[in-house]
């Protein structure tokens, strides 16, 4: 092995340093990464999808399974289990044309050289002329990683041989699942496309039996569920594969869950129990955290899509998945566990309770089953009260539904509503009703109103974002064209009903100061759904255009989603990650690295005699460092934890319910405080995609510490400020404090 690896770093050299010149320097790096790259792939994309027909929707299809998601499943797997070091970390004056930076990810093998094999071996599957230049390109992409400096030649050639095996694995493989299988699950496609290899080598034949309207939406509702049942997989080897960390409120919520009560400071207690449950199937760590996520998104799904098949059609419900799939929010909250998935799970299931409550065959028991959800969505966020705003519009637009105000359903419902008020209503009055106090602050309500237009843009630009701008504008058009089209269709009403006003209510509050886009999010599926059902009638008369603006909305939102699940494939594509200040993952990103640092120097401070325990400023901090610092993980449960939130007067956050380190006179703490990452410079995109790196400015003085913790000890002194790297950016910015003698 030896011998190998000798010989593999001389290669290395030859081909890196013996062999470089100028003209090789100026071209070779854009092969390695460049700005172009990712806008190519997608209109090459978008070409297979729009004029490809059969072969190229299927080519399109395979290429996103054999490429880009192989590069997630066996591509960084293989990094991590290889463990090899970059050349350009451990091998003398290795040369770096383009300037971009050395990852410390693993070296063997290459994504780009996987990659790319992937999509040559699938490419000429489906295209065989395709080799003549895909081959030639794979050659000069594998050979510009290593003149790039960042690979070994071997690197490269395990790239090859992994991806272009991965590739031919999945594209074989799904084809023998399709060839065993679509004949009895999906009977009436399978006559239609017997082989996903070569898709238009067999029809069916003219004399096969008519496919009846019932078989044919059994086949499409049986490929929904596979789609969703797809999805929860990809999600759960997601939040497996350690790709993101946990997000500050995720773990601050953590600690909750260690601490199990009828409330908490700032939302109800629904969060902290699901957590509970989660890591006590999986333990404490970051899966057991998140595993009910992607559980209440396929839930969710598969609710939605079996509604819409019954009340619309199938392909109404399939068409409101992909939407769903491929908004950016709804997307992130299959991932993330906090109370936003909660939240939207009961508001949805009792607005499907309520539909069936409403009809004329409505009961008490359905009225009964509203109550609960409402009271479940309560009990996990305060939000969930709107619904009865919804409601009210319900039984105003809808005049049918107003006969039930005369039966004991809804009122039924409301008294099973205010009994789940009853842990919050105990813990606030224990607590001096700091909610209350917390709400209105968080929304304004402790200052004098002031018009600030400001807001309302700030609001809307975010949600066109996070909601996906096509599907945005689509559906609030569908809110206005409710008016005039829709008023007459009951279930168009009802989901109307279900989301405008929730809608309406904090765009209009944004006239008074600043709302968070996640406020509006249980809104969101009875607007998608409304949009459906418009844009459903409008098929009839613009086809063309409704189909285009309805694949132009997958396309970019699934592209929005893919690049959010790992920002990461920017800097593959084009050579240079993202600047880590405009990157969305940096939130979930180096807080293990975070509290590996914070351990190091609180160990150094307890070497000269005294116990010592950490403190955060920030409530987030505080909990990432309570979750991954391996010690303080496991003190939290305690009377006597490592990590605290500093102390205050009044109460901040829920820490200011859990032990304080006021009994711990004598000790010495290290203080942590998070700071702001420097701003980038101006034309920081022209300096970026010449390779020139992070452009920022030069960060602001550092403060002194707090004035309540240089009361608390007898002596703080700043450690100065330290960078938190992942892979080669920095991600973050702390400061730390050495403090001796709690007095």
């Amino acid at each position: 092995m030896s011998r190998l690896s000798a010989i593999d770093t001389d290669l290395f050299r030859f081909l890196n340093q013996s062999i470089s010149n100028r003209f090789f320097d100026a071209v070779i790096p854009f092969f390695s990464g460049n700005v172009f790259f990712v806008p190519l792939v997608l209109l090459l994309f978008a070409g297979l999808m729009a004029w490809g027909g059969r072969r190229g929707r299927i080519c399109a299809l395979m290429l996103l399974v054999g490429a880009l998601a192989g590069d997630g499943l066996v591509s960084n797997n293989l990094k991590n289990g290889f463990g090899r070091i970059r050349p350009c970390h451990v091998v003398a004056e290795t040369r770096r044309p383009g300037g971009a930076g050395c990852s410390e990810s693993g070296s063997m093998p290459s994504s780009h050289a996987f990659n790319w094999a992937a999509a040559t071996c699938v490419a000429f599957i489906y295209y065989r002329r395709s080799w003549r230049f895909m081959v030639p390109l794979s050659c000069l992409v594998g050979f510009s990683r290593v003149y790039t400096g960042v690979h070994y030649p071997t690197d490269v050639l395990m790239g090859f041989l992994a991806g272009g095996g991965y590739a031919v694995a999945v594209v074989f493989g799904l084809n023998w699942l399709w060839i065993s299988s679509g004949p009895k699950w999906f009977p009436a496609w399978w006559p239609l496309l017997p082989s996903l290899i070569n898709p238009d080598a067999v029809l069916a034949e003219k004399s096969s039996p008519p496919v009846s309207a019932a078989q044919s939406d059994q086949t499409w509702l049986r490929f929904g569920y596979v789609i969703i049942a797809v999805l929860f997989v990809f999600r759960l080897f997601y939040l497996a594969s350690g790709t993101i960390e946990l997000s500050e409120d995720e773990a601050y919520q953590w600690t909750w869950s260690k601490h199990l009560a009828l409330s908490y400071y700032s939302k109800p207690p629904m969060i902290a129990y699901t957590q509970f449950l989660g890591t006590s199937l999986w333990g404490n760590n970051a899966f057991g955290v998140r595993f009910f996520s992607p559980v209440i998104s396929l839930i969710m799904s598969v609710l939605m899509l079996r509604f819409f098949a019954r009340e619309i059609s199938v392909k109404a419900g399939l068409a409101l998945l992909a939407i769903v799939t491929t908004a950016p929010m709804l997307s992130v909250g299959s991932t993330l566990m906090t109370i936003d998935p909660l939240n939207v799970l009961f508001w949805t299931t009792a607005m499907l309770a309520g539909w069936r409550a409403i009809q004329d065959q409505g009961t008490r028991r359905d009225w009964l089953w509203v109550g609960v959800w409402m009271g479940l969505g309560f009990l996990s966020k305060y939000t969930a009260l709107f619904q009865l705003l919804c409601w009210a519009f319900v039984f105003a637009l809808w005049p049918p539904a107003r006969k039930h105000l005369r039966t004991a359903g809804p009122w039924l419902a409301l008294v099973v509503l205010a009994v789940s008020t009853v842990p919050v209503l105990v813990w606030n009055a224990q607590n001096g009703w700091i909610t209350i106090t917390h709400l209105s602050e968080r929304g304004g309500l402790d200052h004098a109103w002031s018009f600030t237009p400001k807001y309302i843009f700030e609001f809307l630009g975010a949600e066109l974002g996070l909601l996906n701008p096509v599907f945005c504008v689509g559906m609030i058009w569908a809110c206005v064209a409710f008016w005039k089209k829709l008023r007459h269709h009951p279930l168009a009403v009802y989901l109307f009903c279900m989301g405008a006003p929730l809608f309406a209510f904090y765009l209009l509050f944004t006239l008074r100061s600043r709302v968070l886009p996640n406020w509006i999010v249980p809104a969101v599926l009875p607007l998608f759904g409304l949009m459906v059902i418009y844009w459903r009638e409008e098929l009839r008369l613009h086809r063309r255009l409704v189909q285009t603006w309805f694949t132009a909305g997958l396309i970019l939102g699934g592209t929005v989603v893919v690049v959010l699940h790992d920002t990461n494939l920017i800097g593959k594509a084009a050579g240079r990650p993202i600047p880590a200040k405009l990157d969305p993952l940096k939130r979930v990103r180096g807080w293990q690295e975070t509290a590996r640092m914070v351990g190091e120097e609180r160990v150094r401070l307890a070497a000269e005699g005294r116990d010592t325990f950490i403190i955060g400023d920030h409530y987030g901090i505080t909990g990432e460092i309570s979750f991954y610092l391996p010690e303080a993980r496991a003190s939290v449960q305690t009377g006597r934890p490592l990590v605290y939130y500093r102390t205050s007067v009044v109460p901040e956050n829920q820490f200011f319910f859990f032990s304080g380190y006021a009994t711990r006179k004598g000790d010495n703490a290290i203080f942590v405080r998070p700071l702001e990452l420097p701003k980038l410079a101006s034309g920081w995109i022209g300096s970026w995609a010449r390779g020139q790196g992070e452009i920022t400015q030069a960060p602001p003085p550092l403060e002194p510490a707090p004035a309540t913790i240089r009361k608390q000890f007898k002596t703080v002194t700043s450690l100065g400020a330290k960078n938190v790297m992942f892979r080669d950016r920095v991600v973050r910015r702390i400061e730390m404090f050495a403090c001796r003698d709690l007095q």
